[in-house]
């Protein structure tokens, strides 16, 4: 993979991301892959790579400002803020400007914190995106800090968000999470994954989040696919979603 560095339309910063580039001329589609919450750009390489490689796809890993935790000296501009998520969509402008890049098929997939990011990103351009895929998502980042108040997360979504969830702050910790952005997710062709024993964000945000965009839009291409399992992510689910999405669905039509 090769270090791409480019400049942030928000304030102009320089802003890391890594690029893997299909082999051919040919324009073939983009994934793009968001890393988990305490990491950065390299997190998801081995994860994604090898997929990337198989399909013969395009790969694009943003650093998006880095991990959210509070030794990351940008921690308040990473955690879904407004740069953060400008930021890949600078990413995949920039791509898609310089490489033979299938710009009907773009796909968007993040993990945990990556997962958050994906459905923040969908959310700002629902319609850039052939499909997304978001595996475990926090998607209501004050509920979070109360869930996890005695672990490492809870300092640390304070840390990003500016302090704790109420006051002066609440405002920062709704404008990052995808719980109240429903209205444009709804636009979007998202499909959220979720363990059920998941311990580390609980199952309900996957649930609560798919209950309020389908009570509010029932046509919305939203679905939810929760899986025997926890805090994980399941690459041949999310490909095998993706594949999907660029064919037509044969699947027979039952009865009664």
């Amino acid at each position: 993979m090769k270090e791409l560095n480019i400049l942030s339309s928000v304030d102009r910063t320089q802003q890391p991301s890594l690029f893997f580039q299909a082999d051919g001329q040919e324009e073939r589609p983009l994934l793009v892959g968001l890393h988990t919450w305490s990491y950065d750009r390299f997190n998801q390489v081995e994860n994604m790579l090898p997929y990337a490689q198989k399909l013969n796809w395009n790969l694009l890993l943003p650093e998006f400002r880095g991990a959210n935790i509070e030794n990351n000296p940008n921690c308040r501009e990473a955690c879904g803020s407004r740069a953060a998520r400008q930021d890949i969509l600078d990413a995949i402008a920039y791509v898609t400007e310089h490489y033979p890049i299938d710009t009907d098929n773009i796909f968007l997939l993040g993990l945990s914190g990556g997962g958050h990011m994906a459905l923040l990103t969908a959310a700002l351009a629902p319609k850039l995106f052939k499909a997304a895929a978001s595996f475990v998502p926090i998607t209501d980042l004050e509920a979070w800090f109360y869930e996890k108040k005695d672990t490492v997360y809870a300092p640390a979504i304070a840390a990003c968000c500016g302090g704790l969830p109420e006051g002066p702050h609440l405002e920062e910790y709704r404008d990052r999470s995808p719980i109240h952005y429903v209205d444009e997710l709804s636009k979007a062709n998202l499909k959220l994954f979720h363990g059920k024993f998941d311990d580390v964000v609980p199952v309900a945000h996957s649930i609560r989040l798919y209950l309020e965009i389908i009570n509010q839009y029932p046509d919305s291409r939203t679905f939810l696919d929760i899986f025997d399992g926890g805090h994980q992510i399941h690459m041949e689910s999310a490909v095998n979603w993706f594949l999907s999405q660029m064919g037509e669905n044969h699947l027979n039509r039952i009865t009664g």
